[in-house]
């Protein structure tokens, strides 16, 4: 089959990263988004080695540096009794070890490092204020309807239409889950952030069922503020405002060194988080998805946009090998990145419960890392940062 075009559904994170991984091999590319402008909403988000070797991979790993905050270290604190739980360093042994930095950056400035790469490709189409509705194929061609009624048709098509995937309700039509956990998230400007606290690392204060994150953006500028909360509501999947009120009622017995930050935001977003169990095929005839669409999870190892930038660049890979049958090239796509997403998922679950513990299981988290060699870090972290696009299409174990 000789595949020329593709409709790509969704212009976040993934969804442009998976535009230029595919005209990267020819493809051309129509990008339907359903805002009237493409770009990112939030605030910061973390880059791992990953992450930097997917986008050096796509051609934009040198705009999304000049934007990002390289981190000196990655930190867990106790949010009870302000005591260091575990602190990796992540200077020149964990660049040399990982062949990339970690780092810090305001969601829109890497949206917008891939943007522009995406901008200056010929091969790729707009179409804003495109709110996709259905989906079907035949074995011909592969076919998207918006709101409006108008049908787009190429001959695949990837979503990349996040959580409500309409793509991949049509292709699965399996349930998210809702986890019950609220996240909270605002930026602080450096003159309102404590002195104390403007330190050049993502720091996590690990509380009882709660946790507060903060990191530098733009340079030390601000600083994200993300806080997190096990609900005493029954959540439905979604963003709205939220309310100072709310979150101080979740951090009570939190040391008074973290819960100062409790005061510093002007205003939060709020998002009621979900994911989805795993599945063994997202991939039908013409069509796959990638992303948010194919494994959403929640935000406890900071590798949300990290393993869409990987399927983007796994999928230009799988269409390289299969130039000429794009149905085996989402074959051998999902065959590589089902397995890594969810035991990313499952990684990401546990996280949450270990950063979440009390009582008892406090006391053991707190004594997991003591003693151990920043070495030893970095072997347990092997398999997730080493990942790489020269050994990506392998699929055996880092």
């Amino acid at each position: 089959m000789n595949t020329q075009s593709a409709i790509v559904v969704g212009g976040g994170i993934g969804g442009l990263a998976a535009a230029l991984a595919l005209t990267r091999q020819g493809i051309r590319v129509q990008l339907l988004e359903q805002a009237a402008h493409i770009g990112e909403i939030g605030a910061g988000i973390q880059l791992g080695p990953n992450a930097f070797a997917a986008l050096d991979a796509l051609g934009v790993g040198r705009i999304a540096r000049q934007r990002a905050v390289f981190t000196d270290h990655i930190i867990m604190m106790d949010a009870v009794d302000n005591s260091e739980v575990v602190r990796i360093e992540t200077g020149k042994a964990f660049q040399e070890r990982f062949n990339g930095p970690y780092a810090v950056i305001h969601r829109a400035d890497i949206h917008g490092a891939i943007l522009e790469g995406v901008q200056h490709d010929p091969l790729i189409s707009f179409h804003t204020s495109t709110h996709i509705t259905g989906f079907t194929q035949t074995d011909d061609y592969a076919e998207v309807t918006d709101a409006q009624g108008k049908s787009y048709r190429a001959d695949i098509v990837v979503g990349c239409d996040g959580v409500k995937s309409v793509v991949r309700q049509s292709l699965i039509g399996d349930p998210p889950r809702v986890t019950g956990h609220v996240v909270y998230r605002a930026v602080v400007e450096r003159e309102n952030m404590p002195e104390d606290l403007r330190i050049n690392a993502p720091v996590l204060w690990a509380g009882p069922r709660c946790h507060l994150v903060h990191y530098p953006l733009r340079g030390g500028a601000q600083y994200n503020l993300v806080v997190t909360f096990h609900s005493r509501e029954q959540e439905e999947w979604g963003v709205r405002d939220g309310s100072k009120e709310e979150v101080l009622s979740y951090f009570q017995g939190i040391h008074a060194r973290p819960r100062q930050l409790l005061d510093r935001p002007t205003s939060w977003r709020r998002w009621a988080t979900a994911d989805r169990e795993p599945v063994e095929q997202w991939s039908y005839g013409r069509a796959t998805i990638l992303g948010d669409a194919a494994h959403p999870m929640s935000q406890y190892m900071a590798q949300g946009a990290c393993m869409a930038l990987e399927d983007a660049v796994t999928l230009g890979l799988a269409v390289a090998q299969h130039k000429d049958d794009l149905r085996a090239a989402f074959k051998l796509y999902e065959s590589l990145r089902i397995p890594r997403s969810a035991r990313v998922l499952w990684s990401t679950r546990e996280m949450g419960r270990i950063y979440h513990a009390q009582g008892v299981e406090r006391a053991v988290r707190n004594s997991l890392w003591q003693g151990r060699s920043q070495q030893s870090f970095y072997d347990a972290l092997q398999w997730l940062y080493g990942w790489n696009a020269d050994n990506c299409m392998s699929g055996i174990r880092l």
